[in-house]
């Protein structure tokens, strides 16, 4: 690490929001700030102006102006890194950082899940992904793909499954409930409406239908709803067992609807969850913190 390099900075970015870590040159965090999306999707200028002014809340936070990026060494895990193209853009503007470093947000979930050693991560936000990190040094995965024809049990997914029910509750093909009742209140209140919502609705608004979906679940009130949430526990499962065949490696069960899941899920997986040791945004600082310096094998 040189020693003009006063500040590491950690990201954590995806398609809904943006937290940032702060840390002095020898990883001691100083701050934390969240601001609005910065996953690649909506492209690399947004993206970037979504980090800068989440890392200027981190700075407001300590009662200082940003200092100059040329003394800041930058980790970041954004959503949309598996695109090349989006990738290359993105690390191509950047603004005037001393050193940047990017990298999926899964990997980085699972750097601070795990704190650099081996293990598995399943992140369940408004998207989901799996990623392990073998005693061998390998990795590997699972799922990312994006929605709305991936992302199985993310909140997205979990709304697309509601839509879908009250689709079917509006033709007659499936009986209403006061389930299917709450989602068409909050699509509109109408069949008209519905259609009106299902024409523009995004991966957000979708993920919006998902606390609906787990409240009707976790009350045991509702059997579709409970029906959505075994299903999205059985995606989990394949995820897992994809990531790890031998079953071995500790599970972190990572993101918002990580812990609405747990009821639902098979004891041989339960039996192999840990609490996750830090977030995204820790593992994006360990990841910079590390790549200033680095001998880990697994960070090479």
């Amino acid at each position: 690490m040189t020693n003009t390099i006063t500040y590491l900075i950690g990201v954590d970015g995806g398609g809904t929001g943006t937290r940032v870590l702060v840390a002095d040159a020898h990883g001691v965090e100083l701050a934390r700030s969240v601001g609005g999306a910065s996953g690649l999707r909506n492209g690399s200028g947004p993206a970037w102006d979504a980090v800068l002014k989440t890392i200027d809340g981190a700075f407001a936070g300590l009662k200082q102006p940003r200092p100059e990026l040329s003394r800041m060494a930058i980790g970041l895990g954004l959503a949309g890194v598996h695109n090349k193209q989006w990738a290359a853009e993105f690390s191509g503007k950047n603004p005037g950082f001393a050193q940047l470093h990017l990298e999926t947000d899964s990997f980085t979930t699972l750097l601070g899940a795990h704190q650099g050693e081996a293990g598995v991560i399943i992140a369940l936000g408004t998207g989901s992904v799996g990623e392990s990190f073998a005693r061998d040094g390998a990795r590997c995965e699972v799922g990312g793909w994006g929605f709305p024809c991936g992302d199985e049990a993310g909140g997205a997914w979990l709304g697309l499954q509601a839509a879908n029910h009250l689709q079917q509750v509006l033709d007659g093909r499936m009986p209403g409930s006061d389930f299917s009742d709450s989602l068409l209140q909050h699509c509109g209140g109408n069949r008209d409406a519905l259609f009106t919502w299902l024409a523009s609705a995004s991966q957000g608004e979708y993920a919006q239908l998902a606390p609906l979906v787990v409240s009707f679940a976790n009350q045991k009130i509702n059997p579709d709803a409970i029906r959505i949430m075994q299903a999205g526990a059985r995606e989990i499962a394949k995820i897992a067992q994809a990531l790890d065949k031998s079953m071995a490696l500790p599970v972190c069960l990572c993101g918002g609807l990580a812990l609405c899941y747990n009821s639902y899920l098979p004891a041989s997986l339960l039996n192999r969850l840990v609490a996750a040791h830090g977030d995204s945004a820790a593992g994006a600082l360990l990841l910079i913190k590390k790549r200033s310096g680095a001998t880990r094998a697994e960070l090479k």
